[in-house]
């Protein structure tokens, strides 16, 4: 996989082997090159482009749909699937002129292309490549470690101790009846401290569009597709003398894979599968440690983009309505995401970045950035703000542990960064926003298993409520010791640009 590209790509996911052993130019779908076409007159073959995949949304109601499904055929589309409570219907076409003809449609309110590169041509917030770890576990070293009621590997799991989860644990690991969805590149629930918890009925592969519940479906495609399964294992590896702690090691956690294989990437026809999935499959919290492709921020006014930003709105709005609470990782560009304007040099990911300049107010990261979202920064072992994290004052809900390589933890933890686990039974450090947002998302967990009842609004309160916040550093923020300022710091103690409310409590979600 490739470094978190800012964020996925952006999380900053980094295994770290313990050498214990271990503005924009033409888009497709809207002006483009080619002439234009009518809806009565489809692309012909001779002037048709490469296929791509688009989201036209729509009113809702059946006669309505039906009418759109009409003029889709009418323009050269090919209807992959139609999410008719929300309004969202998902096409590929060949047209070149698609999106624009479907605007124009009676009942159409938005429509877009949701990639630059065609179909069948072949992101996460993680940074860096996974260091395998092999750690030596001897008799005596697991008798030791079950003496101290922790796991064999806990020791260098310092983000565990960190916000109070090993604690946590002797008082409630979690509910058997709450499961976490990880939204990313599969889960390998072969996994030792994975399986445990594993809930297979709730776990698919949405990648396209479409949900597949075979069986494995909603694995990984290799072993370099690690980031889910590093990030399944934050949230809920069980508490079984095998390896490492989850923060909620008694509650169940999901598959549902929405990279596209050799490629990576996130496309919004599959995060909108997940979120319906999610919804109908009765999930009570998503992780979502990655960005929709192939634009980091998605901008409203671009016809597109905002399609894009419209349908997946919609999808996590109605999981959201049906008990849901997503969280998701803030990026890993050092952004200050309450900026006045922003430089992004790698979008569209897919085909050939152009440098463009976005009004953060206009462009979102999402599903980071959506409304009822909990957006996440990541933290080190000092406390400190991730070198890598974005930031910024009413952007930032609150902080978990990421990991940061310039942070060093006390003994006899290693390693700054987060160890988790990996496909085929290994473990790995990683660092990035990816892996800060599962912290959080599992101290959800263990909120919605002691308050059964409580809505999203009211659990992203709760976490709010119970985080620790360190305030802004009172020395110049300079985390790699260049002497240089990386970022300052604005806000209270109370809540601030860097942590948002604070850093989340695992002990007082089960205690409070």
């Amino acid at each position: 996989m490739a470094p978190l590209r800012s964020r996925r790509r952006r999380a900053l996911a980094v295994p770290v082997g313990l050498a214990l052993t271990a503005s924009l130019g033409f888009l497709p779908g809207s002006a483009t090159a080619a002439a234009p076409q009518t809806a009565d007159a489809p692309a012909s073959a001779a002037e048709a482009g490469p296929e791509l995949s688009y989201v036209v949304n729509t009113e809702t109601g059946a006669g309505t749909v039906g009418k759109v499904k009409k003029a889709i055929a009418k323009a050269g589309g090919t209807v992959v699937t139609a999410h008719d409570r929300i309004g969202v219907i998902v096409v590929h076409s060949a047209n070149p002129d698609f999106a624009r003809t479907m605007r124009t449609a009676e009942g159409v309110q938005s429509a877009g292309a949701t990639r630059t590169a065609p179909l069948k041509a072949a992101g996460t917030t993680e940074v860096g490549k996974p260091e395998k770890v092999r750690e030596p576990r001897s008799a005596a070293a697991l008798a030791a470690a079950r003496a101290s009621g922790q796991e064999p590997l806990e020791s260098l799991q310092w983000d565990i101790a960190a916000i109070r989860a090993d604690k946590a644990a002797e008082v409630n690991p979690g509910s058997r009846k709450v499961t976490v969805a990880v939204i990313d590149t599969g889960v390998d629930d072969t996994h030792p401290d994975l399986a445990p918890n594993f809930s297979a009925k709730q776990s698919a592969n949405c990648v396209g569009g479409l949900a597949d519940t075979g069986k494995g479906a909603w694995r990984p495609y290799t072993e370099d597709d690690y980031h889910g399964t590093h990030v399944a294992g934050e949230i809920a590896a069980a508490r079984n003398n095998v390896g490492v702690a989850g923060v909620a090691p008694g509650v169940k956690v999901s598959s549902i894979k929405v990279s596209e294989a050799e490629t990576s990437l996130f496309y919004a026809e599959a995060v909108v599968c997940a979120f319906m999935f999610a919804a109908d499959q009765g999930i009570e919290v998503t992780n979502n440690s990655y960005y929709i492709d192939p634009w980091m921020f998605n901008c409203k006014d671009d016809p597109d983009q905002g399609a894009i930003v419209e349908a997946v709105s919609r999808a996590a709005k109605f999981a959201g309505r049906k008990g849901a609470i997503h969280v998701a990782s803030a990026g890993n560009s050092s952004f200050d995401l309450a900026a006045k304007s922003l430089t992004d040099t790698s979008s569209p990911n897919d085909t050939t970045p152009v440098e463009r300049t976005v009004d953060p107010s206009k462009c979102l990261d999402i599903p980071t950035q959506l409304p009822g979202v909990v957006t996440v920064s990541a933290t080190g072992p000092k406390a400190l703000k991730s070198y890598y994290s974005n930031y910024g004052l009413n952007q930032i809900d609150v902080a978990g542990p990421g990991g940061d390589k310039y942070q060093v933890p006390e003994a006899p933890a290693k390693d700054g960064r987060i160890l988790s686990t990996m496909p085929g039974g290994d473990y790995a450090y990683l660092q990035g926003t990816s892996m800060a947002g599962p912290h959080v998302a599992g101290v959800a967990a263990l909120i919605k298993s002691k308050r059964p009842d409580a809505s999203p609004q009211e659990i992203q309160w709760l976490l709010k409520a119970h985080a620790d916040n360190p305030g802004c550093p009172t020395e110049p923020y300079d985390p790699d010791g260049d002497g240089k300022v990386n970022a300052e710091c604005t806000g209270t103690q109370h809540i601030n640009s860097f942590y948002g409310f604070g850093i989340v409590d695992a002990l007082d979600a089960v205690e409070k």
